[in-house]
């Protein structure tokens, strides 16, 4: 059970080394793009393409869907980036369900903890699978894997690093199942301080607006947790005239820790550009204006020769 590329990859692993695959369930093909067109998910067109049973249910409660997942009388479910489970579906399978989730839990339970990991200066997060339960990313973990967050890693590295761990370790975690050698553990037994269990919540578009009056460090957090997607944004306001224009920051490296107001803009209009945080400036390498394509910074500044007359709109 499973929905965009992260899944994939779990997915093909078990197909590749001969497990019996004997349904997928996706979501359904939803409108896309300027015509609307139906687009696939990512699974399903791993699915197609190797010939796979497809369900795509709208509802996980309806009785035809239930009935014809029973009737694929399946061992053990995978789950990997899908959505929550009814009882009725998890507690189906004799050997139960399984999940693959984005962090070291219990930390980061909920949508998104490759980004807030991230966002909050993690120096490592992981991979861990778990018997699924009544509430969300709370069940039993049978095993995790590590991998350090480098200081240049965003995201899409650790998202891609992340998808082929975690593939290994759903191949090991149906070996350990099918030959009994699971001691599944209680998270609960893994929190000694309540306040070390960090949350993952779904990310909206105002999470992703850049607060230029924070430190440099936690904005380029935020810049490298929220890149290549949702991306961080910022809105700039043009001193002469009425106009605001919105700028999506994929990348930015620390420059020099001179004093200046937050929000201020420095640039030579050829080959960099500096907002201000409290503590320094970050000099942004990676953006998009809104309507034009991503661009590298001196890319942008031969084609937009207007940046001293905009400043950050706080």
């Amino acid at each position: 059970m499973g929905t965009p590329d992260f899944a994939v990859e779990s997915l093909k692993a078990l197909v590749e080394n001969g497990y019996n695959v004997v349904g997928v369930i996706t979501a359904p093909d939803k409108p896309a793009g300027r015509g609307q067109q139906l687009s696939e998910s990512a699974v399903k067109k791993y699915a197609v393409a190797n010939g796979l049973s497809i369900l795509q249910p709208e509802k996980l409660k309806n009785p035809e869907f239930i009935a014809e997942l029973e009737s694929l009388k399946a061992d053990l479910q995978v789950v990997v980036a899908f959505r929550m489970l009814p009882e009725v579906v998890w507690s189906m399978p004799p050997m139960g369900t399984f999940n693959l989730h984005g962090s070291l839990l219990p930390k980061y339970r909920g949508a998104a903890p490759l980004n807030w990991a991230i966002i909050n200066g993690e120096k490592e997060t992981g991979v861990t699978t778990f018997l699924l339960s009544h509430e969300i990313d709370t069940g039993k973990i049978m095993f995790q894997e590590k991998t350090e967050i480098a200081d240049d890693d965003n995201v899409g590295s650790v998202h891609d690093r992340l998808m082929k761990i975690g593939a290994k370790l759903v191949l090991k975690t149906v070996d350990e199942l099918a030959l009994g050698n699971v001691l599944a553990i209680d998270q609960e037994q893994l929190i000694q301080n309540p306040e070390d269990v960090k949350h993952a919540p779904k990310i909206f578009k105002e999470d992703c607006r850049i607060d230029w009056t924070r430190d440099m460090e936690s904005v380029r957090n935020l810049i490298r947790g929220l890149s290549p997607y949702p991306t961080a944004w910022t809105e700039l306001s043009h001193k002469l005239k009425s106009e605001t224009l919105t700028v999506k920051i994929f990348a930015a490296e620390k420059d020099n820790n001179l004093p200046a107001a937050p929000g201020s803009i420095y640039t030579d209009g050829k080959k960099f550009l500096k907002i201000a945080c409290p503590d320094g400036w970050l000099s942004i390498t990676d953006l998009q204006l809104s309507g034009k394509r991503r661009m590298k910074i001196d890319e942008l500044l031969r084609g937009f020769h207007d940046f001293d007359n905009w400043v950050v709109k706080m």
